[in-house]
């Protein structure tokens, strides 16, 4: 990964939490799990099983 390509990363993971902390309280949670999982994804470059 560049430089550049890291930024981006960097950009869009405090924009993906800036989103899911401006949730209400009650909605949070769940915005929090989908980030992880679709973190998760990426890092291990597989397709895993969404959350239900």
């Amino acid at each position: 990964m560049t430089i550049s390509e890291n930024s981006t990363a960097d950009g869009e993971l405090v924009s993906a939490l800036s989103v899911v902390e401006g949730q209400p309280l009650e909605t949070r949670a769940e915005g929090y799990a989908k980030l992880y999982d679709d973190l998760r994804a990426q890092l291990e470059g597989g397709d895993l099983p969404a959350r239900d």
